[in-house]
C-alpha cells in the first residue's frame, strides 16, 4: 500500500494530463495556471497567459456564462454553449466551480460538447438505424419483381403509353438507391483502415464533384503539403469529402450568394477539442479537414439535428448523406462537427482523423 502511495501521482500531474482544459482563475479573474490542453486550446503558452483576465483570452457568447464569471462565489455546469478564441468559435461544455478556502478563486474546465456523449450517441444511432436496415433487406427482392414487371409490361404497351412503365423502372431504382444507402448506414462492420494520402483522396473528391458540374461554385484548396498520412479507408474518405463538397455546391446552387466558393482545408491542429473516446481510450485527433461554403447556411432549426437520419432540408433530399458521413468517420475512429460562423457567414463541416501508425496499420 504505501509502495502504492509513493507512486501516486501528484495533483499537478494528473490536471496537467487532463484531455479538457482546466484553469485556475484569481479573485480578479485572471489565469493563475493552466494545464497543456488550456494552452492549446489558447493558442497560447502558459507564461503568455499568467496574469492575462479570461475575458481578454475567451470571448463568451452566453450571457448566463458571463454573469456567473462576474459572481466570484457561484458555481456553473453548461452544456454545449458557444465561444471564441482568436475568432475561431468552438462548441464546449464549460464548468466553473468556486474553491470554498480562497474566495473568489475558481477552477474553470472546458471540454468538447461531442465527447461527453460521443459512446451514447453511437449506441442509439446503430439501434436507430439497425431496424431500417432490415427493413430495407426485405424490400429488396420485392422491388426486384416490380421492377421486371414494368419492363415486362412495357413491352406490350403502346408506344405513347411506355412512358408510365418508364415511369415505374425510375422510381423502382430511386427507392433501390435509398435503400443501399440505408443498408450502408446499417451497416456494423467498418472498412479496413490504413495510412492514407489526405490530398490524394481530396483532390480525387473535388475532381468527382466538378465532373458532375458545381455551377460556377469555385472550390478552393488551402492544403498543408506537410501532413503525414491518416488512419482512414481511401474509398470511404473520398465518400465522406464528395458528399460534403455536394452538399456546400448543392447550398450555394440555391442560393443568391454573389461569388459562391466551396474551400477545403487540412492543417495539424492539437489541444482538447480534437481527442475522441475509442474502445476505452483516448484517441489523438490531429488531423483537421474542413470544408466551408459561404452559403445562407442550414436552418437554425435543423443546425442540431444534422447528422441524423432522415433530417434535411432539401425538397429531394432524403436526409441520409450527412448521416452516412457521420457513421463513415465514425469508423474510421474520426470525428465530424458542424459550425456556423454568423460573423462572416460561413458554414464550416470539420472531420478530424488520426495519423496513421504504420507499424500497427501494415
Amino acid at each position: 500500500m504505501a509502495e502504492a502511495q509513493e507512486r501516486k501521482p501528484d495533483p499537478a500531474t494528473v490536471i496537467g494530463g487532463m484531455v479538457f482544459a482546466v484553469m485556475l482563475l484569481d479573485a480578479e479573474g485572471c489565469i493563475a495556471e493552466t494545464n497543456h490542453a488550456a494552452e492549446m486550446l489558447l493558442g497560447k503558452s502558459e507564461k503568455r497567459l499568467l496574469g492575462q483576465p479570461l475575458a481578454d483570452v475567451v470571448e463568451l457568447i452566453d450571457e448566463r456564462v458571463i454573469e456567473h464569471l462576474e459572481e466570484p462565489d457561484a458555481s456553473l455546469v453548461a452544456r454545449d454553449i458557444r465561444l471564441f478564441v482568436d475568432g475561431q468559435e468552438h462548441r464546449v461544455n464549460l464548468t466553473i466551480s468556486p474553491l470554498a478556502a480562497y474566495p473568489g478563486w475558481r477552477v474553470v474546465t472546458l471540454s468538447d460538447s461531442g465527447r461527453d456523449d460521443a459512446a451514447r450517441e453511437q449506441e442509439g444511432e446503430a439501434a436507430s438505424l439497425g431496424a431500417p436496415a432490415i427493413l430495407a433487406h426485405e424490400i429488396r427482392n420485392p422491388l426486384a419483381a416490380i421492377r421486371g414487371a414494368a419492363q415486362l409490361v412495357a413491352r406490350k404497351l403502346e408506344p405513347a403509353e411506355r412512358h408510365l412503365a418508364r415511369m415505374i423502372t425510375d422510381e423502382v431504382d430511386r427507392i433501390a438507391r435509398l435503400i443501399d444507402r440505408m443498408q450502408q448506414l446499417g451497416r456494423s462492420t467498418p472498412e479496413k483502415l490504413g495510412p492514407t494520402n489526405l490530398h490524394e483522396a481530396i483532390r480525387s473528391a473535388i475532381a468527382t464533384v466538378r465532373a458532375a458540374g458545381n455551377d460556377g461554385v469555385e472550390i478552393v484548396e488551402e492544403f498543408d503539403p506537410s501532413l503525414p498520412p491518416v488512419l482512414a479507408n481511401r474509398d470511404a474518405l473520398e465518400q465522406v469529402l464528395i458528399n460534403l463538397l455536394s452538399n456546400a455546391c448543392d447550398a450555394l446552387r440555391n442560393s443568391d450568394t454573389p461569388e459562391p466558393q466551396v474551400s477545403v482545408r487540412t492543417r495539424f491542429v492539437s489541444g482538447f477539442a480534437f481527442s475522441a473516446v475509442h474502445f476505452g481510450r483516448t484517441v489523438k485527433l490531429p488531423i483537421e479537414i474542413t470544408v466551408t461554403d459561404n452559403g445562407p447556411g442550414i436552418e437554425e432549426s435543423l443546425r442540431d439535428h444534422v447528422f441524423e437520419p432522415f433530417v434535411t432540408s432539401k425538397k429531394s433530399g432524403q436526409g441520409l448523406g450527412l448521416a452516412l458521413v457521420r457513421k463513415l468517420v465514425r469508423d474510421m475512429q474520426g470525428r465530424i462537427a458542424h459550425e456556423r460562423d454568423t460573423r462572416l457567414g460561413l458554414t464550416h463541416f470539420r472531420v478530424h482523423l488520426a495519423v496513421a501508425n504504420r507499424e500497427k496499420s501494415a
